[in-house]
């Protein structure tokens, strides 16, 4: 809990005295500029607290990831739908950085960030129309914000294939074809209502909205973009239209990245007959996505050693376990970024979205922070790992005082003023 006063706070588990200030001074209001340029919308949904989904066909190891990336248990047997209610669970964002200021400071405690994930069931052929209880999984698809597309790249006739055999491609497409399926669908309920609705004045429209007739014309433009086989992500979008698609919460706006799962063998020897086609594909259908080979089985394997037993087992097969390079790029995809608040209390990782204004981001701790914000004192990592202690990053003028326009920085290190009111206004 906070203690807040009007001259003071102090905030448990950090060091109030040195990171965290308040101030009675009122300061003159700032005139503000009308001409300021609009910042541009970015897809998805505007918060800090934003899930990545493991999706794919049944019998994959969507569980098995999902169990030795969060180290939980969840079922995963070799039948479909194994998974039908999804798991969700938070793991650590991996990051050199924090563990770097951990031995800087030493403090008592230690927060690092994370990202929440959500093991969601296997879809399957048709699942747009009900298949296989496809539409309650693709409305769990809808509840993230955005997708591992894991896709199976081993043979093992020990494990069933929902389509009887392996074919990576295959199994991609039936994926993206059923959540292309069920966005457009939705597109073309969207249309007829607002076809009728776009022949009456907006009596009711607020001012800074769009029309109907105006919305219209956004998802007509959107459903001729995807009758061409695109996903809407790939799409150049203003802000106008990208504020319309974050409304319509489509499938295909997601970010993605893709898993493929191989054999532990295929993965020690770097050569997986399946990789050249996975990666055509990708680059022909969704060009920029990344795509990522791993081992589910040896990542299993490795989550019930202890960390010295897989280090010595790493080293052995000179291989790296691929599941911080996972979170990152589930972090990175989700345009999340984290800047620190660091003493000899805490050193704590607070996650934002990417180009968030300070102001925003000091809210994230409390929102007293974010109503009563007078500035920002930032250092750089980067400056304080180079020049090794905050009275050195002063000395060398990089110590830096930020106002309400700035936006938070990945890595830095902020100190909030900010004056703490009685009433909100």
């Amino acid at each position: 809990m906070l203690s807040i006063s009007k001259k003071l706070c102090h905030v448990p588990g950090l060091n109030s005295q040195r990171f965290f200030s308040s101030s009675n001074i009122i300061l003159a209001k700032k005139k503000t500029n009308k001409k300021e340029e609009t910042e541009k919308a970015f897809l998805g949904r505007p918060s800090n607290n934003l899930r990545m989904g493991v999706v794919g066909l049944p019998n994959i190891g969507k569980s098995s990831l999902f169990n030795a990336l969060t180290n939980s248990s969840v079922p995963a047997e070799n039948y479909p739908f194994c998974t039908i209610d999804p798991s969700e669970a938070r793991v650590e964002v991996p990051d050199d950085r924090l563990d770097w200021l951990v031995k800087t400071y030493e403090p008592k405690k230690i927060t690092p960030a994370h990202l929440t994930i959500v093991d969601i069931a296997g879809l399957v052929r048709g699942a747009s129309q009900g298949a296989g209880l496809g539409n309650a999984f693709l409305s769990n698809v809808a509840s993230v914000d955005a997708i591992y597309h894991l896709v199976r790249g081993f043979e093992n006739d020990d494990i069933t294939h929902v389509e009887n055999t392996v074919d990576p491609v295959r199994d991609l497409e039936i994926i993206q074809n059923e959540l292309r399926i069920k966005d457009e669908e939705m597109l073309e309920r969207h249309l007829i209502e607002l076809s009728k609705l776009a022949k009456f004045p907006d009596a009711k429209k607020l001012a800074g909205t769009i029309s109907k007739k105006e919305e219209l014309s956004i998802v007509e433009k959107l459903a001729e973009f995807m009758a061409k086989g695109r996903d809407v992500r790939k799409g150049e979008w203003s802000s106008a239209e990208i504020n319309i698609i974050n409304s319509l919460h489509l499938l295909t706006a997601k970010p993605m990245i893709y898993l493929v799962n191989t054999s532990e063998k295929d993965y020690i020897s770097n050569n997986n007959k399946w990789l050249p086609g996975i990666n055509e594909w990708v680059e022909e259908n969704n060009k920029g996505d990344l795509i990522i080979p791993l081992s589910v089985s040896l990542e299993s394997k490795l989550a019930d050693m202890e960390k010295e037993e897989q280090e010595q087992y790493l080293n052995d097969l000179n291989i790296q376990s691929q599941l911080p390079k996972v979170i990152l790029a589930g972090y990175k995809a989700l345009d999340l970024i984290h800047y620190y608040t660091c003493g000899q209390q805490e050193v704590r990782a607070w996650t934002v979205r990417n180009r968030t204004k300070a102001p925003q981001a000091a809210g994230v701790i409390h929102t007293d922070f974010m109503r009563g914000f007078i500035s920002a004192e930032i250092q750089k990592y980067t400056d304080l790992k180079a020049l090794g202690n905050e009275a050195a990053v002063k000395a060398a003028g990089k110590y830096l005082q930020k106002g309400k326009d700035y936006a938070i920085e990945d890595g830095d290190i902020a100190h909030f003023k900010f004056n703490v009111t009685d009433k909100k206004k």
